[in-house]
């Protein structure tokens, strides 16, 4: 089991409840095939750097999660054909990259 960190963005267009629905579909997906989810964060509205399918604005979420790589290849297929996904991230953390996401998620909560 590797430890992983996913950045997916949906349409702007999609409703609250839509949204809610596409995030809980893929953290079941995670759990059901075996991974635990470390941390999720919903980042919200945000501008585009460039136009992507001419919006200009998505709604980005994070995962990180640990998993199996097998499970990593069902879900980016799972994400290319949801049309409420307009693009995705998968990176596999290394042990520097665990320090600086607990480091980050220790900082959020302070925050709140």
């Amino acid at each position: 089991m590797n430890n992983y960190e996913t950045v997916f963005i949906l349409n702007p267009v999609l409703s609250e409840p839509q949204i809610e629905e596409a995030v809980q579909k893929y953290e079941k997906f995670l759990i059901s095939k075996g991974g635990s989810i470390t941390s999720k964060e919903n980042w919200g509205l945000k501008k585009l750097a460039y136009p992507i399918q001419n919006k200009k604005s998505a709604f980005y979420h994070l995962f990180e999660y640990t998993s199996d790589s097998a499970t990593i290849d069902e879900l980016e297929v799972s994400f290319r054909r949801d049309e409420r996904v307009m693009r995705y991230l998968t990176v596999k953390l290394d042990k520097h990259s665990l320090a600086w996401a607990e480091k980050r998620r220790k900082k959020k909560t302070v925050k709140a």
